[in-house]
Parts: C-alpha cells; sequence; structure tokens
C-alpha cells in the first residue's frame, strides 16, 4: 500500500488510469442509458416512469460507495499514516456528494407519478438526505483544515474521525426499508439472486458499472489536481521563505 504513498509515483500511474476508466465508463452509462430509455418496455405498475431507475439506482449506490471511500481513506490515514489517504477521501467527497444529489433528485421525480408526493419523510429518503449534508459538512471541514496551515496535522485528523463517525449513516440507510415502514421499495437486489425482470437488470447493471468507473475516473482526476494544489503552494512557501 505504501509503494504508492510517492506522489510522482502516484501521479504517472493515474495518468494513464484515468482515461481507462472514464472513457469505458462514458461508453458503458451512456449506452446503457440509450438501452434503458428506448429499448426497455414500460413497467407494469410505474409505466415510463421505471426509465429513470438506471440513473436513480446508480446514483445510490455511488452516493454511499463515495462515502465508503471516505471512510477507509480516514482509516488508512489515522492507522498507517499513508500521505496520500487524506487527498483519496477529500478527492471523493465532491462526487459523492454530486451522485448523492442526483439520487435524491431523480428519487422525488420518480415520486411524484408514482407515490402521488415529491417527498415523505421515511428512514430511506431521511437517511439519505442525512447523507447529502454529512457531504456538505466533510467537504467544509476538509476545506478549513487545508486553509489552516497552522493546524497542521491536528487538523486533519479531525477531518478524518469525520469521514469515519458519518459512516454509521451507511447501514442505516441500506437497512432502513427492512427496520422501518417504508414507501421505498425493499431491496431488489441481494446476494445471489434479483427480484428484478431481466430486461431491467442487464442494462442496470451495466449503468452502475459505467458510472461507477466515471466515480473512479474522477476520483483519480481529482487527486491529481488536489496534488497539483499542494505542490504549487510548496514552491510557493519555500520562495517566500527563501
Amino acid at each position: 500500500m505504501h509503494g504508492f504513498a510517492n506522489p510522482a509515483r502516484f501521479l504517472r500511474m493515474a495518468r494513464w488510469l484515468m482515461p481507462l476508466m472514464l472513457i469505458p465508463g462514458l461508453v458503458l452509462a451512456f449506452g446503457a442509458l440509450a438501452w434503458g430509455l428506448f429499448m426497455v418496455p414500460p413497467d407494469r405498475l410505474m409505466g415510463q416512469t421505471v426509465r429513470i431507475l438506471f440513473i436513480h439506482v446508480p446514483s445510490a449506490w455511488l452516493g454511499m460507495a463515495g462515502w465508503s471511500t471516505i471512510a477507509i481513506a480516514s482509516l488508512t490515514e489515522l492507522v498507517w499514516r499513508h500521505p496520500l489517504a487524506g487527498i483519496a477521501a477529500r478527492a471523493a467527497a465532491v462526487p459523492g456528494a454530486a451522485f448523492t444529489a442526483i439520487c435524491l433528485a431523480t428519487g422525488s421525480i420518480w415520486a411524484r407519478p408514482t407515490w402521488g408526493t415529491w417527498w415523505v419523510w421515511d428512514g430511506r429518503l431521511t437517511s439519505f438526505l442525512i447523507l447529502l449534508f454529512l457531504y456538505f459538512g466533510y467537504i467544509a471541514l476538509a476545506g478549513a483544515a487545508q486553509r489552516d496551515a497552522a493546524a497542521g496535522e491536528g487538523a486533519s485528523r479531525v477531518t478524518a474521525i469525520f469521514g469515519l463517525v458519518g459512516a454509521v449513516n451507511i447501514p442505516i440507510i441500506n437497512r432502513s426499508v427492512v427496520w422501518w415502514n417504508s414507501l421505498h421499495q425493499p431491496p431488489s437486489i441481494t446476494a445471489g439472486k434479483s427480484s428484478i425482470d431481466a430486461a431491467f437488470l442487464y442494462p442496470l447493471l451495466i449503468a452502475a458499472l459505467g458510472f461507477t468507473l466515471i466515480f473512479g475516473g474522477l476520483v483519480l482526476a481529482r487527486m491529481r489536481m488536489l496534488l497539483a494544489d499542494i505542490q504549487t503552494e510548496a514552491r510557493l512557501r519555500r520562495k517566500a521563505m527563501a
């Protein structure tokens, strides 16, 4: 793991890995969306509104996966002091927040004709809204820690601890439709089986893979950007001291 701690080595790897994830991800995502929009038949109960499934479900998955990335990177930073772990966590925050917001927006659009309302305060929706606020808090905290250079390692540790504590919400989101009565449908894809018809399942899985590759490419791009900012600030600081 520490073999990639050297920023120069990581940047060389990310330079070719980023397009290797983004380009196939875009192809798969747009192909799956086209499949879902033009080839998938209307659902028996939801009609044409089922087509939003191919954006909503991958966005929900990546909203939770984004915070899981933050939590794992934060744990790595706190325990092993990996120099790139904090940067990886910060890089995942903005794409994770974006996918969480997309999930909430598409869910509301889906809910209006299906449930007759844009929003209900049930466990799944409320816990996902809390996740979005957690993202906002993490982004603000990480930005403050970066600006406050005098705080040094202490501010970075506080940000990492917040990333770990926020991960408590992930299993709550996952199990909310099981623990509480909810308008939201129960889990449709579980280990080894699926209650979704194959006509919807295959393009959905392809869309999830495509969006996941896009997420990975965006995280790598943001890590490169953050490392470039840090290196620029270090050079300016050395010049100022000289």
